[in-house]
């Protein structure tokens, strides 16, 4: 079609939209589809769409646009707890120096520009190429570090790759590659009885997540955060393998985080704050795929009582369908209010009707979805509220999520039992502007993740936090690590941290308390002087000098009761409360960034 000479952008549009032919009745499955699809295209091709984004955990970038949102540089409207972000869509700067030191691809003068064409319509660009390395003495400890996996030793991550644009559709193609030196270590302790090894087993056959991954150096290949999309105005659809970040968590997200690598996913997702006359929204739909790690627990022949221990799990993928909302009330600036839900299936386990393939939308309990009875397949739910409230002017932020693995019967359930297979999280984080110092600030930061079960009916069973029974028996995994807090099933964490800030250049201390699983320990261990309980103290900072950007982790993690194992050293005479051998582990963690 021809359009007259001397029209706008606008007037081209509207005459596309008057002369598509009328023959495209609404009638048909087909044209039900085409028509909006195309109308879609028409009006907003002139527009080009910049959706490139920063990946979850990127070193420095990723922590400094969250933090400088309390200085007043980003737009408070912006949640962040829909994560991968969308900077130049969604993070409005408002002041000049945000845009030097913010700048995503570089400092002013980039070279980030490969090529333009179609008029400026079309662009390729470099994206920042990053390599992570981390080395551990003792044993594994592995927390939000993505496709990297739990080792001891030496482990390294490079990524680096592309994005271009033309008009709405837009590739990111930007691989990662992982090597782990992937040493032996101390597992769980042989020595310890066949009926602790059979708790043990009660919770790793029923999930996927290996205690080592293979004997021998790690070495793969992901397709990393890469993506292709078609963006049109706020919101943005298409295929992902990108990590998730949903919640208003800092060091724990309960229902996804950036501790299993990135996942196959299609998407329906925004780029910035939608505005209506209730508020703004931000949100995500996703249909993802989830494979198994392909290793094993250890010890896999022990038997008890005649019995072999170790079940073998199906080898198949899972299905994940999940969904996040969040709604920023317009009288009260600063505050989100937000909900997350997924569910997990065996593939060869689903029906075929909408409500399998989309169970998000189904009603919240059990009674309503399945009467009297259960799923007719085995589905994993999960559920969680969550909100964040921002104080621009005092330059502080809250926020908490409270989360549920199992489904409630129905609202009087709810009501009575609340506790039941549930997680919370809590966190703060205060900014102290330092006197005649320019950009300078301490920050002050605290955040408690609460997995463990609390006392609830001792005659209703309660399982572990992303575990699920009978199916499926992976858990709430991709590739052997946890899609939700790194700190796994019946875990606790506490963190304290304060740190100076200028711009991209901080200096922090940071002492943090981990629990590992504690259900497991009172369950079965069933020793309170046995808990093993990690006590870290991290020296962090991260800098800029150039193109560079510099992040640097240093802990030191003293275990206390390694494996559950207590030790006692004996005094004399023995007392109950006798030290225990307890062992020390060293964690450093160096990551390059160069923006072209």
């Amino acid at each position: 079609m021809r359009l007259p000479s001397g029209l706008t952008d606008k007037e081209k549009n509207a005459e596309r939209i008057r002369t598509i032919p009328k023959s495209l009745k609404l009638n048909s499955f087909k044209t039900q589809w085409v028509y909006p699809i195309a109308l879609l295209f028409v009006w907003f091709i002139p527009f080009p769409a910049n959706t490139q984004t920063i990946p979850v955990g990127a070193p420095v970038l990723d922590e400094t646009f969250r933090r400088d949102q309390l200085l007043g540089k980003v737009d408070p409207a912006w949640s962040f707890t829909v994560r991968p972000v969308f900077p130049d869509s969604s993070l409005v700067r408002k002041s000049p120096d945000a845009d030097e030191t913010m700048k995503l691809y570089g400092p002013v003068k980039s070279n980030a520009e490969i090529v333009h064409f179609a008029k400026n319509k079309g662009s390729v660009r470099w994206l920042p190429l990053t390599w992570q390395q981390q080395y551990n003495t003792h044993h594994p400890y592995s927390l939000n570090d993505g496709a990297m996996i739990p080792a001891r030793g030496y482990q390294t991550l490079v990524s680096g790759g592309v994005f271009a644009r033309y008009g709405m559709l837009s590739i990111q193609f930007k691989p990662e590659y992982v090597y782990a030196e992937n040493k032996d270590f101390q597992g769980f302790y042989k020595q310890q009885s066949d009926a602790v090894w059979a708790g043990y087993y009660s919770v790793y056959n029923y999930i996927d997540q290996p205690e080592k991954f293979g004997d021998s150096s790690y070495k793969k290949l992901f397709w990393g955060q890469s993506s292709i999309r078609i963006t049109a105005g706020p919101v943005s659809f298409g295929l992902s393998n990108e990590n998730l970040w949903w919640g208003p968590g800092i060091r724990n997200s309960l229902m996804m985080s950036n501790t299993a690598p990135g996942f196959k996913h299609f998407t329906i997702n925004t780029v910035k704050p939608v505005k209506t006359f209730l508020g703004s929204f931000e949100g995500q739909f996703i249909c993802g795929r989830l494979d198994n790690s392909g290793f094993f627990p250890p010890d896999t022949s022990r038997t008890y009582n005649g019995k072999k221990l170790y079940i073998p799990k199906r080898d198949e993928w899972r299905y994940l369908n999940g969904i996040i909302l969040t709604w920023q009330p317009k009288w009260t600036p600063g505050l989100f209010l937000g909900l997350t839900r997924d569910f997990i299936s065996y593939w060869n386990d689903m029906g075929h009707k909408f409500s399998d393939y989309f169970p998000v939308i189904t009603p919240f309990t059990k009674q309503a979805n399945y009467g009297y009875g259960e799923s007719p397949y085995g589905n994993d739910q999960r559920l969680s509220f969550f909100m964040r409230w921002l104080w621009v002017e005092e330059q502080a932020e809250i926020y908490g999520e409270f989360f549920r693995e199992d489904h409630a019967f129905n609202a009087r359930d709810a009501f009575l039992e609340p506790y039941h297979t549930m997680a919370y999280m809590f966190g703060f984080r205060k900014l102290v502007p330092l006197r005649d110092k320019k950009e300078e600030a301490i920050q002050v930061n605290f955040e408690l993740t609460q997995l463990a079960q609390v006392g609830t009916n001792p005659e209703r069973g309660t399982g572990l936090i992303y575990l699920h029974y009978p199916d499926p028996r992976q858990g709430y995994t991709h590739l052997g690590q946890i899609l939700g807090a790194g700190i796994g099933p019946g875990s606790n964490m506490q963190t304290f941290g304060v740190t100076w800030i200028k711009s991209l250049k901080t200096i922090g201390i940071q002492v943090e308390r981990y629990v590992h699983n504690n259900d497991f320990q009172v369950a079965v261990i069933q020793d309170v002087r046995a808990k093993w309980v990690d006590f870290t103290t991290s020296a962090t900072g991260t800098w800029d000098y150039g193109r560079f950007l510099f992040s640097l982790r240093l802990d030191l993690i003293r275990s206390y009761n390694y494996q559950y194992l207590y030790r006692p050293i004996v005094s004399n005479p023995p007392r109950y409360w006798d030290p225990g051998k307890d062992v020390w582990n060293y964690q450093g963690n160096l990551s390059i960034t160069y923006r072209f």
